[in-house]
C-alpha cells in the first residue's frame, strides 16, 4: 500500500468521526433551539402578558380614576388571546374577557368603589391562574429540555472518547509508518552528500519513498551538471562585475574588517599612483606608510561616527589626467547577515573617491556671480553716495542739483533693474513661471521706448543708431513691457561692447507667421563655442576687448521672456565680426481680444 493511500484512509477515518460528531451535535443543538423557541412562543410570552395585566390591575386599584391602566390591561389580554397554547387557557382567557366587560359596565354605570374593587380581585385571580398555567407548562418543558441536553452530552462524550482513541492510535502509528522509510532515505542522502565514495541512493521500496529516491538520484546527476555550469556563470559574473567596477569614474577601495585591501579599481590605482598588485591583498596601513594620499583616505576610518562631517567626508585636490581635479571621499560601512549565528556582522568599508570638479566649477560660477553683483551694486551706490554729498553742499546751485538728482534717479533705476532681474530668476527657480500681459503690440513703439531709454548711453559713446522698421510692419502678440526690456538689454550689451563712433542697427521684418527683430553691433564678436553658454544664467565668457561683463542674467531672462511669448532668441556672431542678436514674436490676430495670460516657460 502506498503512503498516499495510508494517509488518505487515516484522514478519511478521522473525517468520518468528525462529521458524525459534528452532525449529531448540530441536530441536537437545532432540536434544543427549536424547543427553546417553542417554549418562548408558547409560555414565556403568555407569562409576560400576564405580568403586564397584573401591573395594570395594580395601577387600576391604586388609581381608579385613570383609564390608561385599563387600556394597558385590555392590550395585554388581547395579545394573550392570540397566544393560546395550553389546555384550559382558552376558557380562562374567555372568562377574563367576560369579567373585563363586566368591570367596564360597572365603570360606565359609576358603580360603587367596593363593587369595582371586587371585580378587580376577580380579574387578578383569573390572571394569576393564566400565569400559573403557563409557568407550570414552562417548567415542564424546561425539565424535558434538560433531560435531552444530558442525553446529548453523554452521546457527545462517547463520540469524543472514540475519536480520541482512534486519533491517538493514528498519531502513534502514522508518523512511524511515514518517517521510518524517510529516515533511511535521509541517511542514504547524507552518505551521498558526504566525502565518502557513495554516489547514488539505494531504491528499496516501490512507493513514494522509492520514487523520491529515484528523483534524488536524478537530482544528483543534474546537480553535478549545474555545479559545473554555475561555476562558469560565477566566473563570468565576477568578470562582469570587475569590468563594471573598473569602468566607474569614481575611485573605489574595498577594505575588510582587518584593514586588508580587497579591491581597488583603475581610477583608485591611478589616483594613488600604484598598481592593483601593489594594493590588493596588502594591509592598508602598511601601504599607507609609503603612500601619503592613502593615509589621508584611511584617516576617516579611525574617527567616531559623530565627528565633524567635513572630516568624515574630506575633499582632496588631486591631479588626474594632467588637470587639477577635486575628489570627495565617502566612506560606507559594509554589513552582512551571518546565517550561522543569525546576526548582522561588520565586514569592512567601501571608500569612494568621487570627482566633484563640476560642482566646484558651479561653486566658482556662484562666487563669480556674487563678485560681479557686488561690483555692479557698488558702482551705482558709490555714485549715489557722492551725489548725495554734493546735494548736501549748500554751494551747489539749483541746475547742478537737478543734474545730480537726475543722476541719482538713473543709478536708482539701474539698481532696480538689477534687483528685478534677481527677482525674476528667483521666481523662475521657484516654479512660479512668467506672468505676461499679452496684447497687440506695434514693434515701432517697442523700438521707440527702448531707444529713448538708451539714448544717453549712445550719446556718451558717440554711437550712430540706424532703425529699419517699416511703418507697414504688422503688429505682434506680445507683452509690451517685457519685450521692451529684452530690446533694452540687447541694446545695452551692444553699446557696452561697441567701439566709439561705430553704428548700431535695429531691424524688424516679417518672417513667415512671425516678426523678427534684430540688433547688429560691430563689437569684438562671440566665438561659436560660446553661443549657447551666453544664454545660461551667471555665464561669463572671455572678452578680448577687456570690458567687464554684467551679472550674467540679462540674456538668460531675455530668452525666457521671448520663449514664454511663443518666440525664439538666438545669436549669430564670430570673432572680429560683431554680433547679431535676433528674436521673433508671433503675429497678432486682429480679431482676437486683448487678454492677460499667465504662461510658464519650459525648455
Amino acid at each position: 500500500m502506498s503512503l498516499k493511500t495510508k494517509i488518505r484512509l487515516s484522514i478519511l477515518t478521522m473525517l468520518g468521526l468528525l462529521l458524525g460528531l459534528g452532525g449529531y451535535a448540530f441536530f441536537t443543538i437545532q432540536r434544543l433551539e427549536g424547543g427553546a423557541r417553542a417554549m418562548q412562543q408558547r409560555n414565556f410570552f403568555s407569562v409576560e402578558y400576564g405580568q403586564q395585566m397584573l401591573l395594570a390591575l395594580e395601577q387600576m386599584e391604586t388609581q381608579p380614576t385613570i383609564t390608561a391602566p385599563l387600556e394597558q390591561f385590555r392590550r395585554a389580554l388581547t395579545r394573550e388571546a392570540t397566544n393560546i397554547t395550553e389546555p384550559g387557557e382558552l376558557e380562562l382567557v374567555d372568562s377574563l374577557t367576560q369579567t373585563l366587560a363586566d368591570y367596564q359596565r360597572l365603570l360606565d354605570d359609576r358603580a360603587p368603589l367596593a363593587q369595582r374593587l371586587a371585580m378587580l380581585h376577580q380579574l387578578r385571580a383569573k390572571t394569576h391562574r393564566v400565569v400559573s398555567l403557563n409557568t407550570k407548562s414552562f417548567n415542564a418543558e424546561t425539565q424535558r429540555a434538560t433531560i435531552s441536553a444530558a442525553q446529548a452530552r453523554r452521546s457527545v462524550l462517547v463520540f469524543l472518547g472514540l475519536s480520541a482513541l482512534l486519533g491517538t492510535t493514528l498519531v502513534v502509528r502514522l508518523p512511524r509508518i511515514l518517517v521510518r522509510p524517510l529516515r533511511r532515505l535521509t541517511a542514504q542522502v547524507e552518505d551521498v552528500a558526504g566525502p565518502g565514495p557513495a554516489t547514488r541512493v539505494a531504491v528499496s521500496q516501490h512507493d513514494e519513498v522509492g520514487s523520491m529516491a529515484e528523483a534524488v538520484n536524478r537530482v544528483l546527476v543534474q546537480a553535478q551538471d549545474d555545479r559545473r555550469a554555475t561555476r562558469a556563470e560565477l566566473i563570468t559574473e565576477r568578470n562582469r562585475m570587475e569590468s563594471i567596477v573598473q569602468s566607474l569614474d569614481e575611485g573605489l577601495l574595498l577594505v575588510d574588517q582587518n584593514r586588508n585591501i580587497r579591491l581597488a579599481n583603475k581610477v583608485a590605482c591611478e589616483l594613488l599612483g600604484q598598481s592593483a598588485e601593489q594594493l590588493v591583498g596588502h594591509l592598508a596601513e602598511e601601504v599607507a606608510k609609503e603612500n601619503e594620499l592613502l593615509g589621508r583616505v584611511l584617516a576617516p576610518l579611525d574617527l567616531p561616527p559623530q565627528a565633524d562631517p567635513a572630516k568624515l567626508s574630506p575633499v582632496f585636490t588631486l591631479f588626474y589626467n594632467g588637470e587639477e581635479a577635486y575628489y570627495r571621499l565617502t566612506v560606507h560601512p559594509i554589513v552582512s547577515f551571518n546565517e550561522a549565528v543569525e546576526k548582522t556582522e561588520f565586514v569592512g568599508h567601501i571608500l569612494s573617491l568621487r570627482n566633484i570638479s563640476e560642482f566646484k566649477k558651479l561653486d566658482q560660477v556662484k562666487s563669480n556671480f556674487l563678485a560681479t553683483v557686488s561690483h555692479e551694486l557698488k558702482t551705482p551706490l558709490a555714485s549715489i553716495n557722492l551725489s548725495l554729498m554734493l546735494l548736501q553742499d549748500e554751494r551747489t546751485d539749483v541746475a547742478e542739483r537737478q543734474r545730480i538728482a537726475s543722476g541719482i534717479r538713473d543709478e536708482t533705476q539701474r539698481l532696480l533693474g538689477m534687483v528685478s532681474q534677481l527677482l525674476d530668476v528667483a521666481r523662475l527657480d521657484a516654479g512660479a513661471g512668467i506672468k505676461l500681459n499679452v496684447q497687440t503690440v506695434a514693434l515701432a513703439d517697442v523700438v521707440r521706448y527702448a531707444t529713448e531709454t538708451v539714448r544717453p548711453q549712445l550719446e556718451d559713446k558717440e554711437l550712430d543708431l540706424e532703425i529699419q522698421v517699416s511703418p507697414s510692419l504688422p503688429t505682434v502678440h506680445a507683452d509690451l513691457e517685457k519685450t521692451t526690456w529684452v530690446l533694452i538689454n540687447l541694446l545695452s550689451n551692444a553699446i557696452r561692447y561697441s567701439p566709439h563712433r561705430e553704428a548700431l542697427v535695429i531691424k524688424a521684418v516679417q518672417w513667415g507667421d512671425m516678426v523678427r527683430l534684430s540688433v547688429q553691433d560691430h563689437g569684438p564678436g562671440i566665438s561659436s563655442q560660446y553661443h549657447k553658454r551666453i544664454f545660461q544664467r551667471f555665464a561669463q565668457v572671455p572678452n578680448p576687448g577687456g570690458q567687464r561683463g554684467g551679472s550674467g542674467l540679462g540674456l538668460s531672462l531675455s530668452r525666457e521672456f521671448i520663449t514664454a511669448q511663443g518666440g525664439q532668441l538666438w545669436v549669430e556672431s564670430a570673432p572680429e565680426r560683431g554680433s547679431l542678436f535676433l528674436f521673433t514674436l508671433p503675429l497678432a490676430v486682429q480679431e482676437s481680444p486683448v487678454e492677460v495670460v499667465d504662461q510658464s516657460y519650459v525648455e
